[in-house]
C-alpha cells in the first residue's frame, strides 16, 4: 500500500501532538513508529528535565541518529514514521542529508492551545516552561521543503485522514 510514500518525520514544537499523530499515521500506513525523544542521549534528557533548553550542539548528535535511522529503515525497504521536533531548517537539512526522500509533516497551532496541552500532561523530560524556547527556535518550513502542514485544532483522526489524502498515491 505505501510503496511510493517516503519516510515521514512528524515535526513541531513540544505539545503539538507529534507522538499521537505519528503513531496513528504509522498505524494507518502499516509502518513502524519511533518517537524521536527515545533517541536522545541521557545528557539531553537531563538538561531538559532541569528546565534548560537544548542548543544546536546538544541537538546535532541526536539529529544525526534520527537521519541515520530514517536512511537505514528506508534502504531496508521499511520506511518509518518518526516524531522529531525538527524546529530549524538546518535541523531538517541535517536529517535530509542522511535521507533526502524524507517527507516532513508540520503540526502547526497556536501558543495558547499548545501551552494548555503541555500543562495537562506529564512529560518525562520536557516541562511546559520550555515552550517559549521551542516557539522562539521554530523556523516554519519553507515552500522549497518537502512538507505537509496540519492544523492541530482538528482531531487526531481528522489530521491523519487529511495527511493520508495528501500523500503520494501508491503504485499498483
Amino acid at each position: 500500500m505505501t510503496e511510493m510514500i517516503p519516510p515521514i518525520v512528524v515535526m513541531g514544537v513540544s505539545g503539538s501532538g507529534k507522538s499521537t499523530i505519528g503513531d496513528l499515521l504509522a498505524r494507518r500506513l502499516e509502518r513502524a513508529f519511533i518517537d524521536g525523544d527515545s533517541l536522545h542521549p541521557q545528557s539531553n534528557r537531563d538538561k531538559m528535565a532541569a528546565g534548560h533548553a537544548l542548543d544546536d550542539a546538544d541537538r546535532a548528535p541526536w539529529l544525526e541518529i534520527i537521519g541515520l535511522k530514517l536512511a537505514e529503515t528506508n534502504h531496508a525497504g521499511s520506511p518509518i514514521v518518526l516524531a522529531c521536533s525538527a524546529l530549524k531548517r538546518s535541523y531538517r537539512d541535517l536529517i535530509r542529508a542522511h535521507e533526502p526522500s524524507t517527507l516532513f509533516v508540520h503540526l502547526s497551532g497556536g501558543k495558547s492551545l499548545i501551552g494548555e496541552r503541555m500543562s495537562a500532561r506529564d512529560h518525562e523530560f520536557m516541562p511546559a516552561s520550555l515552550l517559549a524556547s521551542q516557539l522562539a527556535t521554530l523556523e516554519e518550513p519553507g515552500s522549497d521543503e518537502r512538507v505537509l502542514t496540519a492544523d492541530i485544532t482538528q482531531t487526531p483522526a481528522q489530521i491523519v485522514d487529511a495527511l493520508l489524502a495528501a500523500l503520494p498515491a501508491p503504485t499498483a
